[in-house]
């Protein structure tokens, strides 16, 4: 007997290319992960009311990584995912119904967008747990949200074992200030900023160091995004990634140097 579907419908918002920034950093990041996988299945969980970014997944996913990969749209309204039906033409691409329990499937990964925002944060914890007791052997969950045009965006990078990294990324022509970030923090941090949190923390010494590398801002603000990010570093913040990746507007750190206190 199937499972009934665990979660409840997203407000499924969703725009095309919304979710390339991530989606690119899955490429860079997990890639190697779905290359050595018997079987590179990802699901999209809640891709809501249209299936758009779940088709520009596939599409990235088969393009740099593998051409075999198969990606699943999963959601709890069985309107969106009849609608989605039609969207389901290229090989490797399908639609279900599900939630949490991700239908039955044992996936390589799981990319869960603009899902647990609608969420109290309490239920965060069962619900990343839900998730990746049900992944296959060293697989990965991306759990995290971003604005309507995936201009800023924050997710969490986990595991068997629970959240492993936090990235926090940007479209830098558009950005004003860091400070901006913590509007699309994940769901298990948007409440934390605030002070004695060590989000908090962060947030406001990537801002600083924004500020104070507004002499940078002639050369555009890539370059005064790498001077933030390099003097965040300095200051003992554990970035774990490399200028390659800041030139895109990203920083990452491992959880616990974020982790709610």
């Amino acid at each position: 007997m199937r499972q009934r579907p665990l979660g409840v419908v997203t407000r499924g918002t969703t725009n095309p290319n919304r979710l390339r920034r991530v989606d690119n950093w899955i490429v860079e990041t997990c890639g190697d992960t779905l290359r050595a996988a018997a079987d590179p299945l990802v699901v999209d969980l809640g891709y809501g009311a249209t299936p758009v970014t779940a088709v520009e997944l596939r599409a990235r996913l088969a393009a740099k990584v593998r051409a075999d990969v198969r990606v699943v749209g999963l959601e709890i309204d069985p309107v969106r995912v009849a609608a989605a039906q039609p969207a389901a033409a290229p090989p490797g691409l399908a639609f279900a119904r599900g939630g949490f329990e991700l239908a039955g499937l044992r996936p390589a990964l799981v990319r869960a967008f603009n899902v647990l925002r609608q969420y109290d944060e309490s239920e965060v914890a069962d619900a990343w747990r839900t998730v990746t007791e049900r992944l296959a052997p060293g697989g990965l969950l991306v759990e995290g949200t971003c604005d309507e045009l995936g201009r800023l965006g924050g997710w969490v990078l986990l595991d068997a074992d629970g959240p492993r990294t936090l990235t926090l990324a940007a479209r830098l022509t558009t950005l004003e200030s860091p400070a901006q970030l913590a509007e699309r923090l994940p769901k298990a941090l948007i409440h934390r900023n605030v002070p004695g949190e060590r989000i908090h923390d962060l947030i406001r010494a990537l801002d600083d160091a924004w500020q104070a590398a507004a002499g940078y801002a002639p050369f555009g603000p890539r370059q005064r995004w790498l001077q933030a990010v390099q003097a965040v570093r300095a200051a003992g913040w554990p970035i774990v990634d490399r200028p390659r990746r800041w030139r895109h507007g990203e920083l990452t750190l491992p959880w616990p140097a974020v982790a709610p206190t």
